[in-house]
């Protein structure tokens, strides 16, 4: 609260609070829906790019094991090779990759590569040779995305490649593919070519450990798109895919607090201006106060005047326009103190804006919302 003194002078200025408790519950909650829902078996991926969607890396990937996950999903090389730095050694897969990157460093710690074109095959067995590790592979098939993956027509010619390329070491774990999530006769479509491309696979010898293609969406609204392996990615975080909420009962929660303190305090007169360009004018005298995060930290500006935020439990707009370091609320005559804690968004069951009301005001996604906090916003971590 703020009025509590401890609250106002050791609140950070701005700070990502992230409960590691609520990750682990989350996965759990998913694993034990897949389970009930005649998804007994299949096997879960923690997606943590990109910063597990803002979240932290390595603390949600541990987090996530700790609920069940059986996999670590990541885009980048990169980023797996953190994972594995961190003492991280659960089975992560690599999709995206740069045209020239290097494979040796990844195969080398154990990491299984994505392939989306029989380049990537060759450079896997050279690197395979060069390293004397086994590259472990797990083709992607382009089932209608049309973004990495490789393509139809040069499905059966990859297949061939590969397991021509188990002599030099490579190793076939995985065949998956991505959803787009138009519609469920495009889901329908894209389900059934990737099913071709398992059974062309068989025909060229090639029955892999792994075939996925669901991610959050799918895997809790399409059990017929689980196959062995569901991709948990904006579930895990305790946010929806749909952005409206999760079918009832799942009990999951929202994973991250945004939050900073009260910078400023200003009584005005009715008629005064308010940040940049002077585009919102104060109906009536009220108090502003000023809260110093801004679309440096990942705040959106095209929340301006729309997005709303919680002090002492009560909401307050946002007024005028969010500048890159700071931003406006129309707190009225409510009691508002300078180092009061000021709340973004969190999980709305307290009260508190949601990620997906602050999308709602950008005209964009909850991922963004929570991907986007900048670097200058400190993560710290409960429930560890």
């Amino acid at each position: 609260m703020s009025g509590d003194p401890d609250v106002r002078s050791t609140a950070p200025f701005r700070e990502a609070v992230i409960d590691l408790a609520v990750i682990r519950s989350n996965v759990e909650a998913l694993r034990a829906h897949l389970t009930a829902t005649g998804g007994a078996g299949v096997r879960t991926m923690a997606v943590v790019k990109a910063n597990a969607y803002g979240h932290g890396a390595v603390p949600v990937a541990r987090a996530a094991l700790a609920g069940g996950a059986d996999w670590l999903g990541v885009a980048d090389i990169e980023e797996g090779i953190a994972l594995r730095k961190a003492g991280i050694d659960a089975p992560v897969l690599a999709w995206l990759h740069d045209p020239t990157a290097s494979f040796a460093e990844a195969i080398s710690v154990g990491i299984d590569i994505g392939i989306s074109s029989t380049e990537q095959l060759r450079a896997v067995a050279e690197a395979a040779r060069t390293t004397g590790s086994t590259g472990w592979v797990q083709l992607k098939l382009d089932t209608g995305l049309s973004r990495n993956g490789i393509p139809a027509q040069e499905w059966v010619g990859a297949f061939r490649l590969a397991r021509a390329l188990r002599s030099e070491g490579v190793v076939v774990r995985g065949i998956f593919s991505h959803l787009a999530n138009a519609s469920a006769a495009d889901d329908a479509e894209q389900r059934a070519a990737y099913e071709r491309g398992l059974a062309l696979a068989a025909d060229e010898g090639l029955r892999p450990e792994l075939t996925h293609l669901a991610a959050t969406a799918a895997a809790l609204a399409r059990p017929d798109t689980r196959f062995s392996m569901v991709r948990i990615g904006i579930g895990i975080y305790g946010l929806s895919p749909w952005g409206n909420g999760f079918p009832a009962g799942l009990g999951l929660t929202p994973a991250m607090t945004l939050r900073g303190r009260v910078a400023a305090v200003r009584r005005v007169t009715a008629g005064a201006g308010a940040s940049y360009g002077l585009a919102w004018r104060t109906p009536r005298d009220t108090t502003l106060a000023l809260v110093p995060l801004g679309y440096a930290d990942g705040i959106p500006r095209r929340a301006s005047d729309r997005a709303s935020v919680s002090i002492d439990g009560t909401r307050h707009p946002i007024v005028g326009r969010i500048a890159m370091d700071q931003f406006i609320v129309d707190v009225g005559d409510a009691p508002v103190r300078l180092g009061d804690t000021v709340v973004l968004f969190g999980n709305p069951a307290t009260g508190v804006p949601s990620a997906e009301e602050w999308a709602e005001a950008a005209d964009t996604i909850n991922y963004e919302i929570v991907t986007r906090i900048g670097s200058r916003v400190p993560r710290s971590y409960r429930g560890e």
